[in-house]
């Protein structure tokens, strides 16, 4: 299966660090123009400098995905660019620094800032690519939700499970609405991987015993990798994809 971007533009969020520098560079290596975005623009570079030492073209974009302004100054800059957004990958997410809480003393605040980022930011880039993607009569949208929208936090954090869960949803619909034009949306959902400094403090969190745990209740004995879950989006993204659509598919090792 060869995966080949060549002459697409893909939009990629949360592409800092993680799964996102992952999936980033992923579509630069296949010959893609890379929109990189990010609020950490020091990273962001370092993801916008590695996609371009592998001969790609990767350009970083500082963004906050929960401001509409500036999402769609983002995407009109690529269109402007290339003519087109043939890709957009939903990144951009995770639990703000927020650790798991009994739910009484869950603040209104710690609640709307996890959906903002999770869910509203991937509204706000479907929204401003959609007319692009109407015009071409075609393109991709793939979300990056987590199993803790599929089941439970491990985190215990409410707001986090529930927001992707929505994420999920939104998903879903998108893909009905906006199939007649040609465009895919689909969902991946990550198990456990190390891939930033919130799951690195999870990770540690756990002690050797619970990591253990955690592995063991694997199915293929070890923990993924941001690789892993670039390799789905990419397929989701290829022509091999072309009649998936509204789907959700674990990454996880199997459980």
């Amino acid at each position: 299966m060869n995966l080949d971007f060549t002459g697409k533009t893909a939009i990629v969020t949360g592409a800092a660090h993680g799964f996102g520098r992952a999936i980033a560079l992923g579509f630069a290596e296949r010959g893609a123009q890379v929109w990189a975005c990010d609020v950490l623009e020091d990273e962001l570079r370092e993801t916008e400098h590695r996609g371009r030492a592998a001969s790609g073209s990767c350009r970083a974009v500082t963004t906050d995905v929960r401001d509409q302004a500036a999402v769609e100054a983002c995407v009109a800059q690529a269109v402007s660019a290339s003519g087109r957004v043939d890709i957009l990958v939903n990144n951009a997410g995770g639990v703000l620094g927020q650790v798991g809480r009994p739910l009484e003393q869950v603040t209104p605040d710690e609640w709307r800032a996890i959906f903002e980022v999770n869910v509203t930011g991937a509204f706000y880039f479907s929204q401003a690519v959609a007319p692009a993607m109407k015009a071409a009569k075609g393109g991709r949208i793939v979300n990056i939700s987590s199993g803790a929208g599929l089941g439970i936090s491990l985190t215990g954090i409410q707001a986090y499970a529930a927001a992707k869960a929505a994420q999920i949803g939104l998903t879903r619909q998108l893909a009905h609405e906006l199939g007649p034009w040609g465009i895919t949306v689909n969902n991946i959902a990550p198990g456990f991987v190390r891939s930033n400094p919130n799951t690195e403090r999870q990770w540690e969190s756990y002690g050797e015993e619970g990591q253990r745990a955690l592995v063991d209740r694997i199915a293929l004995k070890r923990l993924g990798t941001p690789d892993d879950i670039a390799h789905g989006v990419l397929f989701f993204a290829s022509e091999y994809a072309g009649w998936i659509t509204g789907q959700v598919i674990s990454i996880d090792g199997g459980k």
